[in-house]
């Protein structure tokens, strides 16, 4: 699919409006601690700063299972980052051993053989329904290479290049990764379950530990999928390029929601309530929504598909050769519809040229591209890459501003050297 949907257009004025008017049910948190986070998150707070990842750091983070070498990723708090440079070697996915790690809290190791999955909720026409691990091998696969990216990617920019104060990990271009996701269809275990005609919403929810801000015990990571989406394209996936899940990436099995934000495709799913009433949790509250400026009191509908954006496969202040021949390489993607065209400036955006396509784009995923450059004069430059996707979007000079630095979807100043 290359566009959004009515059904999901639909569903985000209806629940932006039911929840206003306070006719969604919370979730498993007090609807007052849900009012104290919207109002928390009108206000910008200071970028939180990446730990240091010198050259011979630690290569382990306390609740990553997977070791974290400086060369590959920057650690940011309970997060690791991809360094996109690290991407340069390899193909079209991205290998789990260099895929980024977003946990609000620590990763869990669990047993396949003994996990389960209840599927349960008024949106049922009976009971709850248990499947274990080796019922869902036994249901008919499907495999889907798609792109799996944190709402915030791109976050620090809004301050580096905008001036603008927002809240959260600063990441900058690596919490993203793209992967050959093998599972199935969660419409099939849904109406394996019994979905009703009434369910009006899907609630998946981890198994890792409960997220505790502020004081406020938020519960366990959960964020409601409309019922048309569930029913669509969703993946509940125990495969990742091939290999069981490793337990950084969801193990034993996590849902899979191409081109939607990284929020809605829960990792170590344990449960799914279908409801036949709307469902509010955090994190489609007073988080994964814009807020500030330009935006409601209540915040803008739950974000769902990822925006457009593009990467140079380069450190920061890379050095290069002045009048020699050198090859750019990058990666653009869209959650909106597949990447049309890349262009390149190596001038700070002085002049444009288009970038050579190295894969067929295809919704949800990302495409790869080269660029040759031979540089002429010493000293500091910029290089910039802008893609269009087949929808018409042009990445743009600036991204309007919200206070928790979501869809980050401007032109990425990527600094470089002559020498």
């Amino acid at each position: 699919m290359t566009s959004v949907p009515p059904s999901e257009a639909a569903y985000d004025r209806i629940r932006l409006g039911q929840w206003a008017a306070g006719r969604a049910r919370s979730a498993g948190i007090d609807r007052r601690d849900l009012l104290k986070l919207v109002a928390a998150a009108s206000v910008a707070a200071p970028l939180v700063p990446a730990l240091a990842s010198p050259a011979r750091a630690a290569q382990t983070l306390a609740g990553v299972v997977k070791p974290l070498p400086p060369e590959l990723f920057t650690v940011r708090g309970t997060n690791a980052e991809t360094n996109f440079a690290a991407l340069r070697d390899t193909g079209l996915l991205t290998p789990a051993d260099r895929f980024f790690v977003r946990n609000h809290t620590a990763t869990p190791v669990l047993d396949a053989a003994a996990w389960k999955l209840t599927v349960w909720g008024s949106g049922l026409t009976g009971g709850p329904v248990d499947f274990s691990y080796e019922d869902l091998l036994a249901l008919p696969s499907v495999s889907r290479t798609a792109f799996v990216e944190c709402a915030g990617n791109g976050r620090s920019f809004f301050t580096s290049q905008q001036g603008q104060t927002v809240s959260g990990t600063a990441w900058t271009l690596g919490a993203i990764g793209t992967a050959r996701w093998r599972g199935v269809r969660l419409a099939d275990v849904l109406r394996l379950a019994g979905i009703g005609r009434d369910a009006v919403d899907v609630l998946p929810r981890g198994l890792d530990a409960e997220v505790v801000s502020d004081g406020t015990n938020l519960g366990r990571v959960r964020r409601p999928l409309p019922v048309a989406k569930a029913l669509d394209d969703v993946l509940l996936a125990y495969e990742m390029n091939g290999e069981p899940l490793p337990p950084d990436h969801g193990a034993p099995v996590r849902l899979i929601v191409p081109s939607w934000v990284g929020i809605a495709n829960i990792k170590w799913v344990g449960d799914i309530e279908v409801s036949a009433e709307p469902l509010l949790t955090p994190w489609n509250t007073g988080l994964y929504r814009l807020f500030g400026p330009g935006h409601p009191p209540e915040g803008s509908a739950p974000l769902t598909r990822q925006t457009l954006k593009s990467a140079f496969e380069l450190a920061p202040g890379a050095s290069f050769a002045a009048h020699r021949r050198h090859l750019l390489t990058g990666r653009s993607w869209s959650g909106g519809a597949p990447v049309r065209h890349v262009e390149v400036s190596t001038d700070g955006g002085g002049h444009w040229r288009p970038a050579r396509l190295r894969d067929e784009p295809r919704s949800g995923s990302w495409v790869r591209w080269t660029a040759d450059w031979v540089p002429k004069a010493t000293g500091p430059g910029v290089l910039l890459a802008r893609a269009t996707d087949r929808s018409g979007r042009t990445q743009p000079e600036t991204t309007a501003h919200n206070t928790q630095g979501y869809l980050f979807d401007a032109v990425v100043r990527h600094p470089v050297t002559v020498v």
